[in-house]
């Protein structure tokens, strides 16, 4: 596939862009300004991209000629050699890059994010994992320099818990954080385990694109709001005032409880944050539901039906079952190293996207 002319269309709509950034009217409407601001940042990589991966091509076609025209003992050959060895190594993955951004992005891929961590089966094995989760989601950001920021929890009685929720802002947090979406499995010998037996436990984690007020409509004759004592662990002030906020969604039926901050004003902003990206996650689950029911992967649905990984400790090995890649370096993913599991199924994704452009 020649993907010199999608390059060039890039350059030209990055010329668009640019220049309707520079008309002083591109912010009277702050959304279509943000808007403009990131496809600007999107297609200046991909121009830049499109144009390294252009000049490895050119530059390949330069080296192989010269091996073919240069005698095969000479140090003309030799040199045209490792170059090819390292050209042929850039091109990949520059390509790949460049076929990424054939693929319009979702409208929610460049959004912050609310991740939902809940013990399942298992019991207070499932609790512990949830902590292990939060940990390893929380490292993983760090590495990205993303921000986490924790709005609610409920601690189990052994350690570990129930439920954690928190936020994560930062760049394309969505796009690389909504494959954790769904059912997460551990193998493991508990702490409590006498006798040495591997238990099976389950964690379910859902991922939400934060909504914008735009999004999402929430009158308020639609909310109850109530407010309570916050309870856990939290030091003086916390559990002394009523700063925790319950917010319950009369039409569908949510409720979002945020406890983390001692404002209770701030405790209610961030439910209603978490309000909005619930209800935004069931309306993309129920437009890509009609308009796409075969759709084997479900791009930010929080569907949870079977499990996505497993985390086999006795063995050192993640599994994940979605694309059958399993990976022998338990200890690394648990500190946050998943973008060995992220990346290819960046790329399944966009093969699948590709497969339904034609391309």
């Amino acid at each position: 596939m020649d993907l010199r002319p999608h390059v060039d269309r890039f350059s030209r709509r990055f010329a668009e862009v640019e220049a309707a950034l520079a008309d002083p009217g591109a912010f009277s409407n702050p959304q279509r300004g943000q808007e403009l601001n990131r496809e600007y940042s999107r297609l200046k990589d991909l121009v830049s991209t499109g144009t390294a991966f252009l000049k490895c091509g050119e530059d390949l076609r330069a080296n192989r000629e010269m091996l073919a025209a240069e005698p095969a003992e000479s140090e003309l050959a030799a040199m045209a050699k490792e170059e090819i060895t390292r050209l042929e190594q850039e091109e990949g993955p520059l390509r790949q890059a460049v076929m990424r951004g054939l693929v319009p992005p979702e409208p929610t891929d460049s959004r912050n994010t609310i991740i939902e961590i809940r013990a399942g089966a298992g019991g207070a094995e499932s609790a512990l994992f949830a902590a292990d989760l939060f940990r390893m989601y929380s490292r993983y950001a760090e590495a990205h320099g993303w921000k986490v920021e924790p709005m609610d929890a409920s601690s189990s009685d052994l350690g570990g818990y129930k439920e954690v929720i928190f936020s994560v802002t930062g760049e394309n947090v969505y796009k690389r954080m909504k494959f954790e979406s769904g059912v997460h499995r551990v193998q493991r010998v508990p702490a409590t385990e006498a006798q040495g037996r591997i238990h099976t436990s389950t964690t379910t984690v859902a991922v939400l694109p934060e909504a914008e007020e735009v999004d999402v409509v929430i009158r308020p004759e639609d909310i109850d709001v109530q407010v309570c004592r916050a309870g856990g662990h939290g030091g003086q002030g916390v559990n002394t005032t009523d700063s925790a906020v319950r917010i319950y969604h009369k039409p569908s039926g949510l409720e979002v409880r945020c406890q983390d901050q001692r404002s209770q004003i701030k405790n209610k902003a961030s439910a209603m944050t978490v309000l909005r990206s619930r209800l935004l996650e069931r309306k993309i689950a129920e437009e890509k539901a009609k308009y796409d029911s075969q759709r084997s992967q479900q791009v930010g649905s929080g569907e949870r039906s079977e499990k996505i990984r497993t985390y086999n400790f006795p063995q050192n090995r993640v599994t994940d079952h979605r694309i059958e890649l399993t990976i022998y370096n338990l200890p690394a993913v648990l500190e946050g190293e998943i973008d060995q599991l992220v990346e290819p199924l960046l790329t399944h994704e966009l093969d699948e996207k590709l497969k339904k452009l034609e391309l």
